[in-house]
């Protein structure tokens, strides 16, 4: 491939980056991704926080040998699950239909 139809090409990304379709789908993205990675952080900072500072209440019996901080752990995986759930969901509703008329553009550009 020639540097001449890489610039071309490159040119064509730019100029789709600088467009109000690119900048909603970012927009869209960010929106729901920080908020989530926050909520999440927070989740497991707490977690972790009470495993070093709240011994005691971590190792509260719950049933047989399962106690709170067991408990807890066991609810990082699932709510790693349900995040990931929920964002294929949005994304599906939200983010792919956008990025796929986008491609259509770049493609029909090209």
């Amino acid at each position: 491939m020639s540097s001449t139809g890489n610039r071309s090409t490159g040119t064509v990304y730019e100029q789709m980056q600088a467009t109000p379709e690119f900048a909603d789908l970012r927009r869209r993205l960010r929106r729901f991704v920080f908020p989530m990675s926050a909520a999440f952080l927070v989740w497991y900072l707490v977690y972790v926080l009470l495993a070093s500072y709240a011994p005691s209440f971590m190792s509260i019996k719950v049933f047989g040998n399962i106690n709170v901080g067991l408990i807890i752990g066991l609810l990082q995986f699932v709510s790693t699950f349900v995040i990931t759930t929920v964002y294929v969901r949005y994304a599906n509703r939200h983010l792919d239909p956008a990025a796929e008329q986008i491609r259509e553009q770049i493609e029909g550009a090209a």
